[in-house]
C-alpha cells in the first residue's frame, strides 16, 4: 500500500499520532451536511487515515471534553455524535429560535396551493407561531390583525387567512387552543 496525502505526509512518510488531534477528529463531525448523524471509530479511520487505536483515543478525549457522546450499539460496536447542545448553541434552539419537528409540522401542514403560494402559505403559518410564542396567551383577532397585513399569503380577507392558517396553527407541536367561549391560544412550550 503507498501512502498518499491520505494517509501520511506529503514526503511518503506515516502520519504521526501528534497529526491527529481532537480538534481534527471533531472535524470529521462538523464537516458534515448532516452533524447529528453518529459515526462509528471507522468512519473516522477512513476520514482521516488513522489506526483504530488512535481514533478511539481522540473519540475518548472528545467524550471527556463534552464535544461529543457515546453508546454502544451491539455486542462489540459504538458509535459518537455531536451532542444536540452543540449543535444549536448554549441556551438556544435550532433554526433562528424554532424547534425542528415546528419546522416539519409546518413544512407538513396541510396548506391549500402548490409551488410560490404553498410557500407564503408556510411562510405565513410560521409567523403566526412566531407570534403566538411571543405573545403566550392571544386571541384569535390578535393574532390576525398582527400576522395576516404582513403575510397574506394569497388571500383577500383575514377571515379566507384564518380559515387555512388556524387549523394548520392549532396542529402544530406546543400550541394550544383554550376550551372557553374566549378562544384563547396558547404557546405552551416556553
Amino acid at each position: 500500500m503507498s501512502n498518499t496525502a491520505d494517509d501520511g505526509r506529503a514526503d511518503g512518510s506515516p502520519p504521526s499520532t501528534a497529526e491527529f488531534t481532537p480538534e481534527r477528529v471533531l472535524s470529521v463531525f462538523q464537516d458534515r451536511v448532516d452533524q447529528a448523524k453518529p459515526l462509528t471509530a471507522t468512519d473516522v479511520m477512513d476520514a482521516l487515515g488513522c489506526s483504530r487505536k488512535t481514533a478511539h483515543n481522540k473519540l475518548d478525549v472528545l467524550v471527556e471534553r463534552g464535544d461529543l457522546e457515546t453508546r454502544k450499539v451491539g455486542a462489540r460496536s459504538r458509535v459518537w455524535w455531536i451532542p444536540f447542545s452543540q449543535l444549536v448553541g448554549p441556551g438556544t434552539e435550532p433554526q433562528q429560535d424554532r424547534e425542528p419537528p415546528v419546522e416539519h409540522s409546518i413544512a407538513d401542514a396541510d396548506l391549500p396551493g402548490t409551488g410560490d403560494v404553498l410557500d407564503d402559505r408556510r411562510a405565513a403559518l410560521r409567523a403566526a407561531y412566531e407570534y403566538l410564542r411571543e405573545n403566550p396567551d392571544t386571541d384569535a383577532g390578535k393574532l390576525i390583525t398582527e400576522v395576516f397585513q404582513e403575510h397574506p399569503a394569497g388571500y383577500k380577507t383575514a377571515d379566507e387567512w384564518w380559515d387555512a392558517i388556524g387549523p394548520a396553527l392549532e396542529d402544530l407541536p406546543q400550541v394550544d387552543l383554550a376550551a372557553d367561549h374566549e378562544h384563547v391560544w396558547h404557546y405552551v412550550g416556553g
